[in-house]
């Protein structure tokens, strides 16, 4: 007789959202099914219920956390939305560019990069339209919740179904190495970009130091998963590490969780938020 399984769902949502933030609704429980098959089966199990079994048995933290990694959302592709890249080109950056002349410096953060084609993105843009930047310190900073994607993002290198969405082919000519199946980001793109795992929920943003100050901020798509307390949280971080007159992008439907601190703007078919002081 075949045995069957009553796998505790809630049980597994609890974890990825104490672990991440990320408030998974039970009509997509399915998903656990498959994207938890990677760690059974490195753990040797056979069924999700073994696997909530072990961790209600014992407290295991490196476990926990790989099964919230797993159930991150990592959609991204290069020039995602392509609207919020051209109003930077057009004009946006060239407004920061001319502010920062004299201290020649500017700094990017992808907040929730995924796979890297964000970060990446921004840098070719840089590389492409803004030749005055040459000698200038540049950084573009990538944080993900999930060590895997990160990984990806710092070797820089992806398949043809992922250059194929949203990618120029004369910067695929100019930016990539095609070896084998792949395509590899060039050192040039490479240099500006630093990608790290970090838990944009954490008890501190991955940025705390005083000069961790950010011109451009993309944190888009992200906060949908997230609860009402959790994104006033989270927005409030951002404030901070935004700089006075720094740009911060939302995904299309998102709103920060406190509109007193941010002023939007609507500009070439898309939306962009300004800090303000609180009222």
């Amino acid at each position: 007789m075949e045995q069957t399984f009553s796998v505790d769902y809630g049980y597994l949502r609890q974890i990825v959202f104490n672990v991440s933030q990320n408030v998974l609704d039970a009509s997509r429980d399915y998903l656990f099914d498959t994207r938890l098959t990677k760690i059974l089966r490195n753990q040797g199990m056979a069924h999700l219920d073994e696997l909530v079994r072990r961790l209600r048995a014992q407290k295991n933290i490196a476990l926990e956390h790989e099964v919230a990694e797993a159930m991150t959302i990592n959609e991204t592709s290069f020039f995602r939305d392509l609207r919020p890249f051209d109003l930077l080109r057009l004009e946006l950056l060239p407004k920061i560019v001319e502010a920062r002349r004299h201290h020649r410096s500017l700094r990017f953060w992808s907040g929730a990069c995924a796979t890297g084609q964000e970060a990446y993105s921004l840098a070719m843009l840089l590389l492409e339209h803004f030749p005055m930047l040459v000698g200038w310190n540049i950084v573009i900073e990538g944080t993900d919740i999930c060590s895997e994607v990160v990984q990806r993002a710092q070797a820089g290198r992806y398949h043809r179904i992922e250059i194929n969405r949203g990618l120029p082919a004369r910067y695929v000519v100019r930016y990539f190495d095609h070896i084998g199946e792949d395509w590899i980001v060039k050192p040039e793109v490479r240099k500006l970009s630093n990608f790290r795992r970090a838990n944009l929920c954490g008890p501190s943003l991955p940025f705390n130091r005083t000069t961790d100050r950010f011109d451009v901020i993309f944190l888009r798509n992200v906060m949908l998963y997230f609860d009402q307390p959790t994104r006033r949280t989270l927005m409030a971080g951002v404030h901070h590490l935004l700089a006075p007159d720094g740009l911060l992008f939302l995904g299309s439907s998102e709103q920060p969780a406190d509109p007193s601190i941010w002023t939007p703007v609507l500009a070439g078919g898309t939306c962009y938020f300004r800090p303000r002081q609180p009222s």
